[in-house]
């Protein structure tokens, strides 16, 4: 019996470890372990209601506007104006967490993830006029070879020609999240953390020139998506057939929703969605939302016990570093008293579950290019496909929606701010379901907890000992060479994991983690 430690697994978003106990060439039991303590909502705690929009940004410097979204759905809702915003302001949120969306699935695919299928090493051998590709060969031949390496060596499967094109395609799509993160700020502001999203609205009124920059560059992302980006992930999916049906996880899924098409009713639950809320398992039966069953176990994670099993609106953070038995800062997020995963691959079949005709077309098509079934969906492979055809399908809404807006009229609502109250503001950000919860007393914040994608699918065991999303994705896998576990990896960055949302480092000694030279 053998141990794999990976610590930290590389191109991911922060620090994640993983330990997979090795028994017949295959995985017997695996921890995930976020190392880093999150002190946000004890930061937040005693501060003005209005301060959260702000900092709960500050969680993740990749997802401020998910979670500057969440946040200020969570003010709408304590303030009693969750269906009074303006369509203005509805639309113009959509527009800007659409574009950073995109953007940040781009960056899965390419940045973060194709390396573990596609051979740079081929691009030494290249011999054409591509500028771009030279300068990779360039880079190649003078030994500098990160960010491409180190990496597991993969059983890669591409021809040369494929690995060529799919490497100028990473280049590429570091130009498109440029355009992506231009198109945020058009209505935001700026980029990261934006100061265009505010409870109430937006503070920017849509005018026809803000309006037609924002389409320019939408229409450059969807050529990139529709185009590149989808036919990509499709070559991957062909080569790399029996991935369909590896780390395929607890096939519960959990969708909370995305992008508002109509804002008249409160309840976030049920309100019309682009992409539906709700669950499915296995059968890919759905099963409405009713977020009364959330709550947060403890009893492996570096918590005191007693904190353990609570709803977010009435959870507690009380660290208890060291505790025995535990493995993780991360907590463990279960629905109903189950494990659920959430991301991209939730999202997608929750709205094909439920009948959407878009989507049903979307994924059928994909499905038969690939010649799978929907049961392929809960893999390494799936994940990926869902997460381009969410990319896809977000991209092909966005120019309807910015042609919606009404220049000139109103994106913003007064309010007051109340004595006491409570609130909850629930999302999908790029990596899943995001929510948010606060308990306001005195004009001040009594609570606020987060629960973030992220800490629903790298949770360590619960109370009951279920593992995690990952930990049961992992559990099972074939690993040819314990030294060299590229099956291993490519599980974990399926699931795209953020341990910047997860978890945070604080130091309560004021100790300096590292010292940094700006110039």
């Amino acid at each position: 019996m053998g141990k794999i430690v990976i610590d930290p697994v590389t191109r991911i978003e922060g620090h994640l470890k993983i330990e997979c106990v090795i028994e017949n060439g295959a995985v017997k039991d695996a921890r995930a372990t976020g190392n880093l303590f999150r002190g946000l909502e004890l930061i937040l705690r005693g501060r003005d209601p209005r301060d959260a929009q702000v900092i709960a940004q500050r969680i993740c410097g990749v997802c401020p506007q998910s979670h500057g979204i969440a946040a200020t759905l969570n003010l709408d809702s304590a303030f009693g104006i969750a269906d009074k915003i303006p369509d203005n302001g509805r639309i113009i949120r959509n527009l800007i967490h659409g574009a950073h969306v995109i953007q940040d699935h781009i960056l899965h695919f390419y940045h973060l993830a194709a390396l573990d299928y596609v051979n740079v090493a081929d691009v030494a051998a290249y011999s054409g006029n591509d500028s771009q590709l030279n300068s990779v060969k360039d880079f190649i031949q003078r030994g500098a070879l990160e960010p491409f390496m180190p990496r597991y060596e993969g059983d890669y499967r591409l021809p040369p020609e494929a690995n060529q094109q799919c490497v100028a395609h990473y280049v590429k799509a570091l130009e498109m999240r440029r355009i992506g993160h231009e198109a945020v700020s058009i209505f935001s502001g700026k980029v990261p953390h934006s100061v265009g999203v505010v409870p109430g609205g937006v503070t920017s009124v849509p005018t026809v020139d803000n309006i037609m920059a924002y389409i320019w560059k939408i229409k450059i992302l969807q050529d990139f998506v529709n185009n590149v980006y989808i036919p990509d992930v499709l070559a991957v999916a062909k080569a790399y057939g029996d991935y369909a049906g590896i780390g395929v996880g607890c096939k519960n899924l959990l969708s909370y929703g995305m992008y508002d098409l109509d804002g008249k009713s409160p309840d976030y639950a049920t309100r019309e969605r682009l992409f539906k809320q709700g669950t499915i398992g296995a059968d890919l039966r759905p099963g409405a939302l009713d977020t009364s069953k959330i709550t947060e176990q403890v009893k492996h994670s570096w918590y005191e016990d007693a904190t353990s099993g609570l709803h977010p609106s009435s959870g507690d953070t009380r660290p208890q570093a060291g505790k025995s038995g535990a493995y993780s800062w991360s907590k463990a997020p279960r629905y109903d008293g189950k494990v659920y995963e959430v991301g991209p691959l939730a999202r997608v079949a929750v709205t094909y579950a439920k009948g959407d005709p878009r989507m049903k077309e979307m994924v059928d098509g994909a499905l038969k290019a690939l010649n799978a079934t929907p049961a392929a969906l809960f893999s390494v492979l799936g994940r990926h496909l869902a997460r381009a055809l969410s990319a896809k399908y977000i991209v092909d809404n966005l120019e309807g929606w910015a042609l919606s807006l009404k220049p000139g009229q109103p994106a913003y609502v007064e309010y007051e701010l109340p004595e006491e109250a409570s609130g909850m503001g629930i999302i999908e950000g790029s990596r899943g379901a995001l929510g948010h919860w606060i308990e306001i007393k005195n004009k001040k914040i009594a609570n606020y907890q987060a629960v973030v994608p992220t800490t629903w699918n790298v949770s360590p065991m619960d109370d009951k000992g279920q593992h995690g999303p990952i930990e049961q994705a992992l559990i099972g896998a074939k690993v040819k060479d314990e030294k060299n576990p590229f099956e291993v990896v490519r599980i974990i960055r399926s699931f795209d994991p953020c341990i910047a949302c997860a978890v945070h480092c604080v130091t309560p000694k004021g100790r300096d983690l590292g010292q940094y030279r700006v110039v």
